[in-house]
């Protein structure tokens, strides 16, 4: 959520001291008093110039779904909210409290990736490839504003309802750092775009977004795939007009996949949580008192991918309930018939790749 007019104009001054802090450091790795680190392995960093929301963990699985043919990948997330320390490979013996919510969906998902967290990305990709030397790429999850790695394809997110060209550094806004600092992409995404998104607006976002020569812009929108149950992936389930769902949620942007689910239930009853945030058996307890309120003859309680990840840890609690908890699949779809260029891209960078 971003802050209102009064709370951005009382933020405006600690804006003003974050602007100096980071541009200041910015500087010192443009002019070379700091340098960035290369590796010997392509490194492709999907990320965003805001705190959240653009969509960075499906486009992430796009990457690691279109490359895994064809090479073998490791995938380097920090591991935010986990309880863990250092680098760490993911294993069964884990779940989101030890490589966090996002590493541990890439894990379960895509099990021919080697998935690692680690707080410092120069510790964390040696030693990867110290134990793992077949490893031909790595894809960095968000770390576009970690300027101690040069990567070799930086991939840029931003939503098409909320720019990064509209909004204002951190606090009054929702910015990391500068507009500018997109400057630094080689490939910017528009995401969560409308299903049917004419050629005029995609052209003005493009004028708003004034790419450098060298830059190519793309188009990006979510298809839901079918329903699968939490506990049972086996279970599978189709949405009707005549049903009613209780959604709950901790992710940064609800908006769309609220839009979406309006436009195929009857009802929708949201629960909604703090962006990574950890359930509670309390608050399982709350959405099983939510869910039996809830006068519908055909209601179903309905997640995410990710906050499933989360959820999975409470499987004892929630399983003595037989809640009805089915998780609502997303995939990223390339727009205005871009899918093959910007696979062509990707993969002509890799292939083009010298250390």
């Amino acid at each position: 959520m971003r802050p209102n007019i009064f709370a951005r104009i009382l933020l405006w001054p600690f804006s003003v001291l974050y602007g100096i802090a980071i541009t200041s450091r910015n500087l010192l790795y443009d002019i070379g008093i700091v340098k960035s680190t290369s590796f010997s392995i392509p490194i492709i960093n999907v990320g965003n110039l805001s705190i959240g929301g653009a969509g960075k963990t499906p486009h992430v699985e796009y990457l690691l779904s279109s490359l895994m043919p064809y090479m073998n990948l490791a995938v380097l997330s920090r591991g935010y909210k986990r309880k863990t320390k250092g680098f760490r490979f993911a294993s069964d013996a884990d779940d989101a409290s030890t490589i966090g919510d996002e590493p541990y969906l890439y894990y379960r998902k895509y099990p021919e990736v080697t998935v690692t967290v680690g707080e410092s990305r120069t510790v964390a990709i040696p030693e990867m490839l110290k134990y793992k030397p077949d490893i031909q790429a790595v894809v960095l999850d968000d770390a576009f504003q970690h300027r101690s790695i040069s990567p070799h394809l930086n991939i840029l997110l931003t939503t098409f309802d909320a720019p990064f060209t509209r909004d204002s550094l951190l606090p009054a806004g929702r910015l990391r750092e500068y507009r500018n600092g997109y400057s630094r992409a080689h490939i910017i995404i528009v995401t969560k775009c409308p299903e049917y998104l004419s050629s005029e607006d995609a052209e003005n976002m493009v004028n708003e977004l004034k790419p450098y020569p060298e830059q190519k812009v793309f188009f990006s929108r979510y298809e839901y795939n079918t329903l699968y149950g939490l506990f049972d992936t086996q279970s599978r389930l189709t949405l009707s007009e005549d049903m009613d769902v209780i959604l709950i949620s901790a992710i940064a942007d609800t908006e769309y996949l609220h839009t979406y689910l309006e436009n195929n239930v009857r009802n929708v009853y949201n629960l909604e949580y703090e962006d990574h945030h950890i359930f509670s058996e309390d608050e399982i307890d709350y959405l099983e008192k939510v869910f039996m309120e809830t006068e519908s003859e055909n209601k179903i309680i309905i997640t995410t991918e990710k906050d499933a990840s989360r959820l999975s840890m409470l499987y004892t609690h929630i399983k003595k309930k037989s809640l009805p908890i089915f998780v609502l699949p997303i995939q990223v779809k390339i727009m205005m018939d871009g899918e093959k260029e910007f696979d062509g891209l990707v993969k002509a960078s890799l292939l083009n790749f010298k250390s």
